[in-house]
């Protein structure tokens, strides 16, 4: 880990005024536990980080507007917790407790979570964000079982980390982003974005802004985030789902599967008037991936995201 300053701002105002024009700059530092990783593996060396933890506007779960406000230093264990959120919000709070590792629930934060870097293995052993060489990706005639099975026409191939994303989408979230020159609210659908080259990242988030809150709308009760995962303990999920039951039609966020959180609408209209069983949920989770493209060792995740989806499905109509 090469060397860098440090700073404990203590208002929003001092901490965005810290950051710079470069990732290389400075970076925002709240739980740490992915960022540290990055610094220890050499793949950021930021010269500042700015500490945003005792900042208090960031830290609270409070409704607002008819919905909920979550600031970004909230931990998971804090939101998994949270009686407002255990009642009105069941797909985050599942999300948050298939984070099983209760160091990291402790330490992890909302707005880290958002904004965690790929897991893929390419990026995190140095071959950069889309592994190419020669003008080529590595990934598809290489190791590539963890990959994504849609949005993976190109150049990217990663899927989304974040546990979150998918629920937040299908919640109609928004991103509240806060730099020296103002205030911007980006929905959660757009907040995520897939890269075209290695200078990109993997949000709409700019180096000298911060991920300050997230709202979301309204009370959805009816919700649910089923996951997959090899083993039960700390480790990353294969595939997921969100689901948020409305008036109309199901909303289906699919995690885990895509460079971003990947919804399946024609899913969604599929259910759109008709019951919801066993039966139904099974043919919505096969629309929900009829767009699917597996690579040459990820074929297994398409019956994994379908599992998923009929879980998150079944779930949310249990939960109503």
């Amino acid at each position: 880990m090469q060397r860098f300053a440090y700073a404990n701002p203590a208002t929003l105002k001092e901490a965005s005024g810290l950051l710079g024009n470069s990732w290389d700059d400075a970076q925002i530092l709240a739980g740490g536990t992915d960022l540290l990783s990055l610094m220890k593996e050499g793949l950021t060396a930021p010269k500042l980080l700015v500490n945003i933890k005792n900042i208090k506007e960031l830290t609270a779960i409070a409704p607002e507007k008819g919905g909920l406000r979550i600031g970004a230093a909230v931990t998971l264990d804090e939101l998994a917790e949270n009686a407002l959120v255990r009642r009105q919000f069941p797909a985050l709070v599942q999300a948050a407790l298939g984070i099983t590792s209760p160091q990291i629930r402790n330490m992890g934060t909302m707005g880290g979570d958002l904004c965690q870097r790929p897991r893929c293995w390419y990026f995190r052993q140095g071959h950069g964000l889309l592994a190419m060489r020669d003008g080529k990706s590595l990934i598809p005639a290489g190791e590539n079982q963890y990959h994504a099975i849609l949005g993976n026409s190109g150049p990217a191939y990663f899927v989304s980390a974040s546990s979150f994303g998918p629920a937040l989408v299908a919640l109609d979230a928004s991103m509240r982003v806060v730099s020296p020159s103002g205030t911007r609210d980006v929905p959660a659908a757009q907040f995520f974005v897939t890269p075209k080259d290695e200078a990109s990242r993997e949000t709409v988030l700019q180096p000298n802004e911060i991920l300050t809150a997230i709202h979301i709308p309204a009370a959805a009760a009816h919700s649910a985030t089923y996951e997959i995962r090899q083993r039960e303990a700390i480790d990353w999920p294969l595939a997921a789902a969100s689901v948020v039951l409305k008036s109309g039609a199901p909303v289906i966020v699919l995690g885990h599967v895509a460079p971003i959180p990947w919804p399946a609408p024609e899913a969604g209209k599929f259910l759109a008037g008709k019951p919801l069983n066993e039966e139904t949920a099974t043919e919505a989770a096969k629309l929900a991936l009829q767009g699917a493209a597996p690579l040459s060792q990820n074929g297994y995740k398409v019956q994994l995201a379908r599992v998923s989806v009929k879980r998150a499905l079944l779930a949310a109509a249990k939960g109503a």
